[in-house]
C-alpha cells in the first residue's frame, strides 16, 4: 500500500488532523494522520445530532 496523497507519494503527515481511515488516499499509512492540508468537513443530515451524520469530504479512495 502505497503513501499517496495529493500529486505524489511521499505523505507529510498533518499532526492537526488526525485520521484512522487506511482506505482513504490522503491517509498516511505509517502514521494516523491525514497528509492534506486542510479538509472539508460535511453532513449528509438537515440537523446532524451525532458524530456519525457527519463526514469527511476530503475522502477519496486508496486506488
Amino acid at each position: 500500500m502505497s503513501n499517496c496523497t495529493k500529486d505524489g507519494c511521499a505523505c507529510t503527515p498533518n499532526k492537526a488532523i488526525k485520521c484512522n481511515v487506511v482506505s482513504c488516499a490522503h491517509h498516511c499509512q505509517q502514521e494516523q494522520y491525514c497528509g492534506l492540508d486542510t479538509i472539508q468537513v460535511g453532513t449528509h443530515e438537515a440537523h446532524p445530532s451525532m458524530d456519525q451524520c457527519t463526514d469527511c469530504q476530503s475522502f477519496q479512495k486508496l486506488h
